[in-house]
């Protein structure tokens, strides 16, 4: 959706409302209190309904990301708008200027609907050909950069395994490039991931019997004994082996690291899995003409 079209479709707080009701009430809003479908807008509330028949007075918001919220719901849609159509994401700065709010109230709008995106229940599993592979989010580490440990030695910052940067680990699907990606616990002491925290990963979107792509990480070895099919390809050696590569999990990373490189600049570990949470949903449904709608349902808490 353009912002033609996003005008068309929102041009007052009533229509965000109308459409809302359409898409959680499918139209026909009723009382949480007692269930009724006689109830009315009311006119001085907005976002407020009451019910004619226990006089309950609710919000059709609640239980979403825009409850407690003074925000115009008009800047709310335009918000999401923005984030949406940036591939790389937007930041609160930019989402302040545009929308015109405080930095504050951006802030938590990005965070609001990063929730949303993370809204999910994971009912669907991967069940073609998968890759899996892990990269490092936390800085990029220059020649000469050098840090104290937690003895107070001063010791190189490593790239990639080793690092103390915090990892992510990623399953993608080959046939509908769907992805998943999970934040893995700090790497504090530079021990290697183990090869339960892949595996655990990769049993929350697949199947045992599956066969799943990984690169020459000794930690995959763990899957073959777990009943996947494992393919794996030495990239001391070659891009890939045949059928056996990590292409495109490789390409979503790229997309992550230049969005935090280039938009975000620094994440904390407390925050991280929001955004990478926010790169999955952006990725899986970058043809969905639907998705501004998708994301209005999961702003819905479950």
């Amino acid at each position: 959706m353009n912002f033609l079209q996003l005008q068309k479709k929102f041009p007052t707080e009533k229509a965000v409302v109308a459409h809302f009701v359409a898409i959680r009430y499918n139209g026909t809003p009723f009382c949480p209190h007692c269930a009724s479908v006689s109830v009315y807008h009311r006119e001085d509330k907005p976002k407020v309904f009451q019910c004619m028949d226990c006089n309950n007075s609710f919000s059709i918001f609640k239980d979403t990301i825009f409850e407690n919220s003074s925000t115009d719901l008009i800047k709310w849609m335009y918000a999401i708008h923005l984030f949406l159509n940036g591939k790389k994401g937007i930041s609160g700065l930019q989402l302040m200027r545009e929308v015109g709010v405080t930095y504050k109230t951006a802030w938590r709008m990005l965070k609001q609907i990063r929730l949303a995106m993370g809204n999910e229940d994971l009912k669907e599993y991967f069940e073609t050909i998968v890759e899996i592979d892990e990269t490092y989010v936390g800085g990029k580490p220059r020649k000469g950069n050098k840090g104290r440990n937690d003895n107070g030695d001063i010791e190189n910052n490593k790239r990639g395994r080793g690092t103390k940067k915090t990892p992510v680990i990623g399953v993608i699907d080959r046939d509908n490039k769907k992805v998943h990606a999970k934040v893995a616990l700090p790497n504090k002491d530079g021990k290697k991931l183990t090869g339960k925290q892949l595996l655990g990963v990769l049993n929350e979107v697949t199947k045992a019997g599956i066969t799943v792509m990984t690169d020459e990480f000794r930690s995959y070895n763990i899957l073959s004994s777990n009943g996947f099919i494992h393919l794996k390809v030495d990239h001391t050696k070659e891009f890939s082996n045949g059928v056996a590569h990590t292409n495109n999990i490789e390409s979503f990373w790229a997309t992550l690291k230049r969005g935090v490189y280039g938009i975000y600049h620094s994440i904390s570990v407390k925050y991280l899995q929001q955004y990478v949470n926010e790169f999955c949903f952006r990725y899986n449904n970058r043809k969905n003409v639907e998705m501004f709608d998708l994301l209005l349902v999961k702003s819905i808490k479950m």
